[in-house]
């Protein structure tokens, strides 16, 4: 059955060989783990690794890397799919209801400069909280192992 997702750039790059005698160098970094699921989140959130906290998350706008420079972690399990965008219009919305409110209320302003100035400011925002809701996403799945992520949990000194 033909791939109809992957583009001719896509098949250059799957039907690469590796260079003759090139192994990567195995990364002994010491990696501190965060100590919570917040922790992990908050990295995701700042578009950080959520196992390291070091190296970026994203390659470009959406596309997460596929394994961190940092600390080796594959990260190709997430599976994000359209939940960053459902957080991205939840908070949008509730960011923008009170503001809704207090310019209908008392501005007095027309139809359409309610909508020049609540249609930009939604684009924007949504544009703006896109990126940080997958960054937590992505810490939120491997935090709990999901989708083929390892569960890994910084050690406490408790017994």
């Amino acid at each position: 059955m033909p791939d109809f997702l992957s583009t001719p750039f896509d098949r250059a790059r799957k039907n690469r060989k590796p260079i003759s005698g090139y192994e990567p160098q195995s990364l002994t970094v010491d990696v501190v783990l965060p100590a919570s699921g917040w922790a992990a989140i908050l990295r995701g959130l700042r578009g950080k690794c959520p196992r390291c906290g070091e190296a970026r998350l994203f390659k470009q706008f959406l596309k997460p890397i596929g394994r961190c420079p940092n600390c080796s972690q594959d990260l190709t399990h997430q599976q994000a799919d359209d939940f960053p965008a459902y957080l991205s219009i939840l908070v949008t919305g509730h960011l923008l209801a009170p503001l809704i409110i207090a310019l209908t209320r008392d501005a007095g302003l027309s139809i359409a400069a309610l909508m020049a100035i609540i249609i930009p400011l939604a684009v924007l925002l949504l544009i703006a909280l896109l990126q940080p809701a997958k960054g937590a996403v992505i810490a939120l799945q491997w935090w709990f192992g999901m989708h083929g992520f390892r569960v890994e949990r910084a050690r406490s000194n408790n017994p």
